[in-house]
């Protein structure tokens, strides 16, 4: 029986996520289904860092020595970003998920839109504002105006404001005019880390899914989605995917040729930037403009609100099936 550790929780601001998704992947393994061919155990970080199995804290060595593969079901610092990825190589743990370089690329958001540029995908302009440091910035509001008056002199309004790096829609503002441009600095939107300013770009939201190796296929691209909001939201914010609030139409209402389009964008990032196993990548459709890429998911959710679990439902096929072909592309690596 192959032993799977199932790593969830975490240090990011996506703890509660993580658990959610561990928890489905553990209830999967233990079901009838998979029980009688995986071993699973859960593998829980605290928000401190310390890792822990039944209930005792561990060390990465009695890791290695109680799993033959760790499914990664992590979201944002730690777990998306290459660190925890570069740990398990170390110790030749086999691990599910993208490598270490892959990930804490695709999870710069700064790094995977110059990736889009260089693949020929059109994506948002932006800029990338530095985190504030208060010694060397003593007047808040006057660098507050001086970043405003910056963007507002490179960037037209509306604006998205969001970390340079972290999970899908995280930490997330919009800002209309420039008062309210220079408001969110003022709020301390970069006083924690390094953010990225992009031009808000109108238009219908879909996201897409890749697999390696599913059904014959070397990139099996799952069926578009369609996100719509309340309308009195105008982007697709964290409380939106993980409170209900959005309305996931799956396959969403494309035209065939917005979808062959999408499908191959989303291919094309999948392989252009080395993932492994399976991703999600966002875009927005204008209807002038055309499709640009937001941003790509590395690890995506599998909680019981998450999209991809949606998607394989679209096909006919589910969430068991998905985690028994992930594991045994990890054991391949």
């Amino acid at each position: 029986m192959i032993k799977v550790g199932v790593i969830r929780g975490g240090i990011s601001s996506e703890y509660e996520v993580s658990l959610k998704t561990g928890s489905n992947v553990l209830s999967h393994l233990r079901s009838d289904k998979l029980n009688k061919k995986y071993n699973a155990i859960d593998i829980f970080i605290d928000k401190e860092g310390t890792w822990h199995i039944k209930g005792r804290p561990v060390s990465i060595l009695d890791v290695y020595n109680s799993v033959d593969v760790v499914f990664n079901a992590l979201h944002g610092d730690f777990g998306e970003d290459g660190k925890v990825q570069q740990m398990l190589d170390q110790w030749k743990i086999p691990y599910t998920g993208s490598d270490a370089f892959a990930s804490a690329l695709g999870y710069n958001k700064v790094l995977a839109k110059e990736q889009f540029i260089s693949l020929g995908i059109k994506t948002p302009s932006y800029i990338a504002i530095e985190k504030y440091e208060e010694e060397k910035n003593l007047d808040i509001e006057k660098y507050s105006k001086k970043i405003a008056t910056q963007i507002h002199s490179k960037l037209s309004p509306p604006w998205i404001i969001k970390p340079l790096s972290g999970g899908s829609s995280v930490g997330m503002k919009i800002a209309k005019t420039y008062p309210e441009l220079i408001e969110a600095f003022l709020d301390g939107i970069n006083n924690d880390v390094d953010v990225l300013v992009e031009e808000m770009i109108p238009g219908r939201e879909a996201t897409v899914g890749v697999i390696n190796n599913f059904r014959n296929k070397n990139i099996y691209v799952l069926p578009t989605v369609e996100i719509r909001l309340d309308k009195s939201k105008n982007f697709f914010d964290f409380d939106a995917k993980y409170k209900g609030l959005s309305e996931e139409i799956c396959p969403g209402n494309f035209s065939t040729n917005e979808k062959i389009e999408l499908e191959r964008l989303a291919g094309l990032i999948h392989t252009g930037l080395n993932l492994d196993h399976y991703s999600r990548s966002d875009f927005i459709i204008n209807p002038r403009k055309g499709i640009y890429a937001l941003e790509v998911n590395t690890l995506p959710g599998l909680t019981d609100e998450s999209i991809i679990p949606k998607m394989l439902n679209a096909v006919g096929a589910d969430v068991p099936t998905f985690i028994d072909h992930i594991i045994k592309l990890a054991l391949k690596r």
